[in-house]
């Protein structure tokens, strides 16, 4: 059996992108997420959440709502019969109105902290990992941890600033895409 690590962004990957919000009653899995996280269970991929939570340092709820997130989270999941291994956040903004989160960060993504996070919480090298995200900052964390970046194009990103860390690996707009890719990927590797 196949084995790796998939690390998604919450808003806009993996869950419908409710700004700034940490209401777990608002949460819905995005289409197909379920069955294609299934897909790759299947094949012994584990799962991480990497996601810049900036509604903390903003003001917009406290830190310790994300508990509630992240239990929500791995409801959901566990309903599609996958298991959320790990789940990681960062709570900083440069221009945060919460003084204890107002700052520049190596965790808020494009930095690689969060990545390098739950790879050391998941006991792997972050260069066998994928990251699935909506935006070029996900690629470029991705990317700066030496992992693989799939751009999960909902409409996320609306600033297409480019560069060699910001282009990803792959680009999919579905759920299937981004199982296909990497169950793909795994496979033409295995025959090499």
């Amino acid at each position: 059996m196949m084995s790796g690590v998939v690390l998604l962004d919450k808003d806009g990957v993996l869950v419908d992108n409710v700004p700034l919000s940490a209401d777990p009653q608002r949460m819905r899995l995005m289409d197909g997420a379920g069955d294609a996280l299934a897909r790759l269970a299947a094949h012994g991929f584990r799962f991480g959440v990497v996601t810049n939570q900036s509604g903390v340092a903003l003001g917009c709820f406290p830190e310790r709502a994300l508990a509630g997130v992240a239990e929500r989270l791995r409801e959901m999941l566990a309903e599609a019969g996958v298991s959320l291994d790990a789940f990681c956040y960062c709570p900083h903004h440069p221009d945060g109105v919460v003084a204890a989160y107002r700052r520049v960060c190596d965790c808020r993504k494009p930095a690689p902290g969060l990545v390098h996070r739950a790879a050391r919480e998941l006991g792997i090298d972050p260069r066998s990992a994928w990251v699935v995200g909506d935006i070029l900052d996900d690629v470029e964390a991705a990317h700066r941890a030496g992992a693989r970046a799939i751009l999960f194009d909902t409409g996320g990103e609306t600033d297409w600033l480019r560069s060699p860390l910001r282009t990803p690996d792959f680009v999919t707009t579905s759920f299937h895409g981004v199982a296909d890719i990497i169950l793909g990927d795994r496979l033409a590797g295995a025959r090499r």
